[in-house]
């Protein structure tokens, strides 16, 4: 879980990296963040989405643990304002809530392999962008 909230809370891979194996994959099925394909990539997004949410956080709903399978599964909700900066798309002042879930895979004790699942197309509604 130390690895969820520094990931989630916008600290980068220089701070995620001490969770994760180098090499660590991202899945997701969600067109706005299908093209970053490590934990590396994702977390390093996440500063960004900070300055285009400046009040962005996510509340902790629930966490499972799967030893067998050395997974751990963090269902959040995440909350922001568009009020930041962002060249594509001017701040509409709107605000999202919306639900996800991180599926996390360890290997020796480290994550090897996040999946994301979230719907990109229900949360840009929200702020405004479709």
């Amino acid at each position: 879980m130390a690895f969820f909230e520094v990931c989630e809370s916008g600290k980068g891979w220089q701070e995620c990296r001490r969770f994760c194996h180098e090499n660590a994959t991202f899945n997701v099925q969600a067109h706005s963040l299908e093209h970053l394909g490590t934990v590396e990539a994702y977390s390093d997004s996440i500063p960004h989405l900070l300055e285009i949410l400046p009040d962005a956080h996510y509340t902790l709903v629930s966490v499972a643990t799967d030893e067998k399978r050395q997974s751990v599964i963090a269902y959040a909700r995440f909350h922001g304002t568009h009020s930041g900066i962002d060249a594509s798309v001017p701040a509409t002042g709107k605000s999202l809530v919306s639900d996800y879930v991180f599926i996390m895979r360890l290997e020796a004790g480290r994550v090897a392999e996040v999946t994301k699942v979230w719907n990109d197309g229900h949360a840009a509604s929200q702020l405004g962008w479709t």
